[in-house]
């Protein structure tokens, strides 16, 4: 039960950032390599905010998304959007040049040595049930993540700016055409997405408590990898992904802790396979349907 809780936790953490690329990949086929950075900016917001200035941890986690999500806006303006009607091997290169920027800006203004973060009492005091211990963050992290995929579900298919996201994946000229400011609902989609991740970072904070520079890398390929293996265009399938990756990784070091050392490798494993077997995912036949 304890190792389901974690897989759970770790899996839906995978899917918060997985959703980040699959709406931007959605929208304007792109892949955003500077998602996992936005991820690394909202847990070091959260520290700063507890930890250096001393706000209440709830004020912290508010500042901590919103500064992280004026990021993500701040990348589309100065990156993207310049680059909408370039080759898409440019826009490709400028995200990956501010991926780079991001997390050496980072190293410079935050230093590179790890940070403590501060766990509040309520989420890391275990609760006993039966021969199980759980602690409440490890049960608040999927709910958490479950609720905010629930009302992503519900603003793409029941408000406008939903419509416009999902006709903008179909066809972005007629959609302008149309009236709608494209620029607009797509800066939404990178704040949507960057909120998103702020979110998943302060939970891996709480979760591995510690921020360094460089923490985004591995996530941010990890969800990368459940992106693609879920159907990447596809949030249900972004999710999906996330689960299936935090699943294989905490139940198979579980049921063989021999193969521990290669964690990090199960995910590209994964990666070569369902390239070579299903290189559309599990939801990728709706890939023209849905973002």
């Amino acid at each position: 039960m304890q190792n389901f809780i974690s897989a759970l936790g770790l899996g839906s953490l995978y899917g918060l950032i997985a959703i980040g690329y699959t709406m931007v990949y959605g929208i304007l086929r792109l892949i955003n390599f500077a998602h996992g950075d936005i991820f690394m900016l909202g847990a070091y917001f959260v520290f700063f905010a507890t930890i250096q200035y001393k706000l209440p941890w709830a004020l912290g986690v508010v500042i901590a998304v919103a500064g992280a999500t004026l990021c993500g806006l701040l990348v589309d303006r100065i990156a993207y959007r310049p680059l909408r009607d370039a080759p898409r091997i440019s826009a490709l290169i400028s995200a990956i040049g501010v991926s780079f920027f991001i997390e050496n800006l980072s190293v410079v203004v935050f230093k590179g040595m790890p940070r403590q973060v501060l766990q509040p009492d309520f989420l890391t005091r275990p609760i006993s049930l039966g021969d199980v211990k759980l602690i409440p963050l490890s049960i608040m992290v999927p709910v958490i993540s479950f609720a905010l995929v629930a009302a992503l579900l519900w603003m793409l298919y029941r408000t406008k700016p939903g419509l416009a996201m999902r006709s903008i994946s179909h066809d972005i000229e007629t959609t302008r055409l149309m009236g709608v400011s494209v620029d607009k609902i797509i800066a939404l989609t990178f704040a949507i997405g960057s909120a998103l991740a702020a979110v998943a970072g302060i939970m891996w904070a709480l979760r591995y408590p510690k921020v360094e520079p460089y923490m985004g890398i591995t996530p941010g390929f990890k969800a990368f990898i459940a992106a693609v293996f879920g159907g990447i265009g596809s949030v249900p399938g972004a999710m999906l992904g996330g689960l299936a990756l935090g699943f294989i990784e905490i139940m198979s070091i579980a049921f063989f802790p021999t193969l521990s050392g290669y964690r990090d490798a199960f995910a590209f494993v994964l990666l070569i396979i369902i390239l070579l077997v299903k290189p559309t995912g599990l939801m990728g036949e709706r890939l023209e349907d849905k973002i």
